[in-house]
């Protein structure tokens, strides 16, 4: 949802600062590792010590690098598959990092298991929903539909931690950690369900899908 609502305001904002980037020599590739380790210091140096709200905004400070390093990529003119495949994969550890910080920090000092499992869930089922996507696409079918990408996912638990940190109760967070979980699994489903039809259509055409 987010993807498609916000991303072009977003761009528009940070269009300048892209330009101004490659204006000083710094390579798309560059911003996309520096964005993910500033992602992963946030989460797991901060989060590991209850410090939720600095945190989210170490995190937030360096998040939009992923969108940063597409529209250097786009001003270049050369869109590489290297740089999809390096952006890609290190969404994935950023993700990662986020939510093994929270199940971390819930695990030991924030002494609540509850939360801790279900960071944990949306840690596994985050990771399966891209993970059910990328395949497919390498198989030469969609799998794009859902109820909770990324961008949603990620927005939802940063907000919410954030507000945590600020003195939000903290059941409110737990509540969001499962409602993501299960949207999560339900996004799961549909695109296993998409692949499926995908199949079920080209056997009866004759055909079989494949990847390129």
């Amino acid at each position: 949802m987010l993807n498609r609502y916000a991303r072009a305001a977003v761009t528009r904002i940070l269009t300048p600062v892209a330009r101004l980037l490659l204006r000083l020599g710094i390579s798309p590739d560059v911003v996309t590792i520096l964005g993910t380790l500033g992602v992963c210091l946030g989460a797991l140096v901060f989060f590991p010590r209850g410090q939720l709200l600095v945190g989210v905004l170490v995190i937030t400070a360096f998040v939009f690098s992923d969108t940063i390093d597409g529209i250097m990529a786009r001003e270049l003119g050369h869109s590489s598959k290297w740089g999809a495949f390096l952006d890609s994969t290190l969404d994935r550890v950023g993700d990662a990092a986020i939510f093994s910080g929270l199940t971390i920090w819930y695990f030991q000092g924030g002494d609540d298991r509850l939360k801790a499992w279900l960071a944990l869930a949306c840690l596994v089922l985050g990771s399966v929903v891209s993970y059910a996507r990328a395949r497919a696409e390498g198989l030469g079918m969609r799998a794009d539909v859902g109820i909770a990408e990324r961008a949603d996912r990620l927005v939802a638990a940063l907000v919410t931690t954030g507000l945590v940190g600020l003195g939000l109760p903290e059941i409110v967070l737990t509540v969001v950690l499962g409602l993501l979980a299960v949207a999560s699994f339900v996004t799961i489903l549909q695109r296993v369900l998409l692949v499926r039809q995908q199949v079920i259509v080209a056997e009866a055409a004759g055909t079989t899908p494949s990847g390129p």
